[in-house]
């Protein structure tokens, strides 16, 4: 049995990965096909008096919120922002960290010494009063510079993990032998070493999402992240936390469903991680 289906085959033994699994991927249908499945425009307000703050009932199953907008669709159309922006940040943290961390490990040790100072001083860095500083002179900074701030302030864990797989693989026999037939640094990282970081990679873009989108909420609820009317989990929290004795739904429907998508990342990044260690699955 090859690797993969090695791991594969641990991931699904792992219950609680598999049913993180399951949810990650139901969430993600429901963001793509969100133009299909909400019942009603989410910027729409039918009956602005008639349809404020109705419950949840046949015809609107989250119920409306104070601008008679539908939750569920404001729901689905959030659901494509929050995943959209945690996707797009943890891929490009994850790809400015893996490259970072494959130079710091094949240079010099000079190098390399003067990359993890300076991944040292970063993390040392508070990030979130960074994003909050730059978000806050920014006014109505777009999704891509938002995913671009998260990105760049959040690749150093990543960088300092690669970097040790990477000492560790170089003195393998399989990468010693490519060296002496000639292979140089790049061809070193390309053909020998990318395939055997993949599985570091993979689970540090799949826990770095859960936490992006938590990240992302935080910032939409201080008014920072994505601006209403543009539905985004965040600040539909925040448009319903006034109301939440009188229309609980307004607020309840996007703190569910990102405690749930958070908590589903979680239990997948820690199923691969299990998967791809077989020491952890005896």
């Amino acid at each position: 049995m090859s690797p993969l289906r090695r791991a594969w085959a641990r991931f699904r033994r792992h219950r609680f990965a598999a049913a993180g699994a399951v949810i990650v991927a139901a969430l993600a249908f429901a963001a793509l096909a969100a133009p299909l499945l909400a019942p009603a425009d989410p910027l729409a307000q039918p009956d602005p008096v008639g349809l404020q703050n109705q419950p949840p009932s046949a015809e609107h199953v989250l119920g409306t919120d104070r601008y008679s907008r539908d939750v569920l669709s404001r729901l689905l159309y959030g659901a494509r922002v929050s995943l959209g922006i945690g996707a797009a940040a943890a891929l490009l943290a994850v790809t400015i960290g893996a490259g970072v961390g494959l130079a710091a490990g094949l240079a010099s040790p000079g190098v390399d010494q003067l990359l993890m100072r300076g991944v040292d001083v970063a993390m040392a860095l508070p990030r979130v009063f960074l994003i909050l500083l730059v978000l806050a002179l920014w006014e109505n900074a777009p999704a891509g510079a938002v995913i671009g701030l998260i990105a760049v302030t959040g690749w150093f864990r990543t960088s300092r993990v690669v970097r040790a797989v990477v000492l560790r693989l170089r003195e393998a026999e399989f990468v010693q032998a490519a060296r002496a037939l000639g292979s140089g640094r790049m061809d070193l990282a390309r053909r020998h070493l990318l395939p055997h970081l993949a599985p570091t990679v993979i689970v540090s873009v799949t826990l770095d999402v859960g936490n992006i989108i938590l990240l992302e909420s935080g910032l939409s609820y201080l008014g920072l992240g994505v601006r209403p009317p543009a539905p985004s989990w965040g600040n539909m929290i925040l448009e319903g936390k006034d109301q939440l004795f009188s229309a609980p739904w307004v607020a309840a429907a996007p703190g569910v469903a990102l405690l749930l998508t958070v908590a589903a990342f979680n239990l997948v990044g820690d199923g691969l991680q299990d998967a791809f260690d077989p020491r952890r699955n005896r």
